[in-house]
């Protein structure tokens, strides 16, 4: 499978200046971080809360701090502790901090970390040896399953299966799941008091046999911590420093063991994104993150903005789609500012049908992978994904490419054809085609009745499934088949089920095509972590986005947040689709997702916008060297005319957007473009080191009477309105300055010093 991102020390898209070489020294670790980044790296001592957004530069900011931390001697590598949740994410730490010259540190998944330390203090804390894991527990939940006389089919099996670990991560006992599911607004996969018994019974037959799961590991290194303070002050002698990434994913479990390990010590890092927490369906939960000033008031707390993945483009209708967002997680959103050049904007496409979208679709990828020379765009196929809610709508998107030529590859899901399901039906459907229909009802029945009579007996009904799950993944797979078999009927009349069978087969044939530089077919829950130079959006209905059993507030938000994910995967190109229809000639009754209202060309915003979060750093009362103040860095800059927030670097530097009316005063910004050539020769600087011609047009614009009004224009930072703020001011007020070159000026703000490094300014 072709990764999505590049496996480089410092991926396409994450912060300018990344080099590969190893840094010579601590100082060198550095190099090429923005303020905020920086101040991560930086922040060494008590506990940090890094509010990253997408594309900002998290595992940048925090792999930088390791090794800093490292490389100054601050940190021993031993004796810091860096946990993630995918192995995935481990890894890559693990690989930019040997890059960083910080090889030592351990990078592992909460799991791993736990099963280090239970294996190895087990023969001290309970004797002999740890029992065995079971891996795939879905057999002994079957037996369970089995000695409570309950039939469950192989979806409801791995449902109750997810069910007995959630309730592990939320550490629900078996005799509270019932009340605990229905509090928290689950749909039970089958009745409440069944799932209880099961896992019940499940816990006994593990401790009967001696073998423990997953969760577990987690649960036994709780106990153990717990109860021998000896053990816990001996891990705790070992790690002194730990950093979470994704904390918005904790699970209650995670975070009491996260408790344990740091004891009374606040050495801790946390980077999240509550805006990004899609997984509350296993546990996890943003409380940890949004609570964290709470828990640690002296925590430091940095707000990472600065987009490097994404173009301005693609930013703002990440921001707008966050802006209507309710509840806690949207009160503390923040709004990203594009630091990339711009790009085209989001296409939004309204299609008549399903099938149409995705040739529609698979047309489109075409073009982009069509190299430039040919008059295409020159894309990769490999920098493209198609993003989906569910993981049944893959198939139209499977053949359309398939017709289209274009190579594939399937993300978090097996391919189409290969589901167990569809494979089964596929033998059945066979089978019903040489032997004919079992119901002599259905003997001169069109090919669509007779797919579906075959299908019924296995899971397929005209309407779906309550709830999510394994059961509703069934059900959109065999409803798939019975659409596909409709259409089929549809284009071809005269058509028996047994040409239907042989087009699956010809179908499933032509799918197994070489992926090594395929467009990604994934669900937007799989391209968590992932993006791409161009993203397809499909599929975005009312009852898909958001999904039709999302009834709660808090599932809507959750559904919101998906998308906000799936916006957020997007480089440069981004495009958003919906089919009105389901199949070709049907009535055209649906309606794009409610998310894009205000969003997309001729549609209304429902209900007043939200303002976002600023980014920066702000210092808790007890933070070292904070002093109990807040320090801000310059946050999202909004129009002074119209009020829109600016994401290009130039408006922003005006403050306002180009297109609204200017007040410029043209005398004032001709002299001040005099005044800035003769500093800029008594410098021997270029003229921009003094002021960009952008900021002098918004200087000229505001005509700022004060330092602080003039401390307010985008690119005046703190050394130059020292250096230049008098003059500049005095410039404004109508004033004249005696020439800089006959040296009469003021030595302090006149700019009359040589040689200053003025390249070390913010404004560039």
């Amino acid at each position: 499978m072709t990764a999505a991102t590049s496996s480089t020390l410092f991926p396409r898209g994450s912060t300018p200046g990344a080099y590969a070489a190893t840094p010579r020294d601590a100082d060198a670790v550095l190099d090429g971080l923005d303020p905020e980044q920086r101040e991560v790296a930086t922040s060494l001592h008590g506990a940090v809360c890094v509010l990253a957004g997408a594309g900002t530069g998290k595992t940048r900011a925090i792999t930088h701090r390791i090794a800093y931390g490292v490389r100054a001697g601050i940190l021993q590598p031993a004796s810091v502790l860096a946990v993630t949740f995918t192995n995935r994410a481990a890894g890559e730490m693990r690989g930019r901090l040997r890059q960083l010259g910080a090889g030592g540190v351990q990078a592992r998944t909460f799991h791993s970390a736990a099963l280090r330390q239970l294996q190895y203090f087990w023969p001290k804390a309970v004797g002999g040896e740890v029992p065995r894991l079971v891996e795939r527990k879905v057999q002994l939940v079957a037996e369970a399953a089995a000695r409570c006389r309950v039939r469950l089919d192989r979806n409801e099996l791995r449902d109750v299966t997810g069910e007995i670990e959630w309730s592990k991560v939320t550490q629900t006992v078996p005799e509270d799941y019932s009340a605990a599911a229905a509090k928290s607004g689950r749909e039970a996969p089958r009745d409440a008091a069944e799932i209880s018994r099961i896992y019940a019974t499940y816990e006994q037959l593990k401790r009967d046999r001696g073998v423990i799961d997953f969760e577990d590991v987690l649960l036994l290194t709780v106990g153990v911590l717990q109860e021998r303070p000896d053990i816990a002050d001996q891990v705790r002698r070992q790690y002194q420093h730990f950093v979470v990434d994704e904390y918005q994913d904790v699970s209650p479990l995670q975070q009491r063991l996260l408790d344990l390990w740091l004891g009374d010590r606040d050495s801790l890092c946390v980077v999240g994104d509550a805006s990004q927490t899609i997984y509350s369906f296993t546990g996890a939960t943003p409380d940890h993150l949004l609570n964290f000033r709470i828990r640690h008031p002296g925590a430091t707390v940095v707000k990472l903005i600065r987009d490097y993945r994404s173009t301005p483009q693609v930013v703002h209708l990440a921001n707008g789609l966050l802006s209507q967002a309710r509840g806690r997680a949207a009160e503390h959103r923040l709004e990203l500012v594009s630091q990339r050049e711009a790009g085209p904007d989001p296409v939004y496409a309204a299609y008549p049908d399903e099938p149409a979208e995705a040739e529609g679709t698979a047309r489109r990828i075409r073009e982009l992978i069509t190299p430039v020379e040919q008059g295409g765009g020159g894309v990769p196929a490999s920098q493209i994904a198609v993003l989906y809610r569910v993981n049944a709508q893959s198939e139209l998107y499977e053949q359309a490419l398939a017709d289209a030529q274009v190579p594939y590859q399937l993300r978090g899901a097996e391919r189409f054809f290969e589901r167990p399901e569809v494979r089964e039906a596929g033998l059945l459907l066979r089978g019903a085609a040489r032997g004919g229909s079992a119901d002599p009802a259905l003997a001169d029945a069109d090919v669509p009745s007779q797919v579906r009579a075959v299908l019924g007996t296995r899971g397929w009904t005209p309407e779906p499934p309550a709830g999510s799950g394994a059961v509703r993944d069934r059900w959109e797979s065999l409803a798939a088949l019975v659409r596909l078999a409709e259409d089929f009927a549809g284009s071809r009349p005269g058509a028996t089920l047994s040409d239907l069978v042989a087009e699956l087969d010809e179908r499933a044939a032509a799918q197994h095509a070489p992926t090594v530089e395929g467009v990604t077919l994934a669900s937007l829950h799989a391209a968590k972590g992932l993006e791409w130079d161009a993203v397809f959006l499909v599929g975005l209905t009312e009852g898909m986005m958001p999904i039709t059993y999302a009834k709660t507030e808090q599932q809507i938000e959750e559904e919101r947040r998906l998308l906000y994910v799936g916006v957020t995967r997007a480089r440069r190109h981004l495009t958003l689709s919906w089919a009105l229809s389901r199949a070709p000639g049907g009535r055209a009754s649906r309606r794009p997702t409610r998310f894009l209202n205000g969003l997309r060309p001729g549609s209304q915003a429902l209900g007043a916008r939200t303002p976002g979060g600023s980014g920066g750093i702000e210092r808790g009362a007890a933070a070292p060297g904070g002093g109990g103040g807040v320090r801000r860095r310059r946050g999202p800059v909004h129009c002074r005319v119209c009020g829109r927030a600016l994401t290009d670097a130039g408006e922003m530097k005006l403050m306002r957007c180009e297109g609204c009316p200017s007040e410029l005063d043209e005398a004032l910004y001709e002299r001040l473009r005099d005044w800035r050539a003769e500093q800029a020769a008594l410098l021997g600087q270029p003229a921009y080191c003094v002021f960009t011609d952008k900021t002098l047009l918004a200087i000229a614009e505001a005509v700022p009477g004060t330092e602080s009004e003039l401390a307010g224009i985008s690119g005046v930072g703190r050394r130059k309105l020292d250096r230049f703020g008098a003059d500049v001011l005095a410039l404004c007020a109508g004033r004249e300055l005696p020439s800089a070159q006959d040296g009469e000026g003021d030595d302090g703000a006149g700019g009359s010093h040589s040689g200053d490094p003025w390249q070390n300014s913010t404004e560039k």
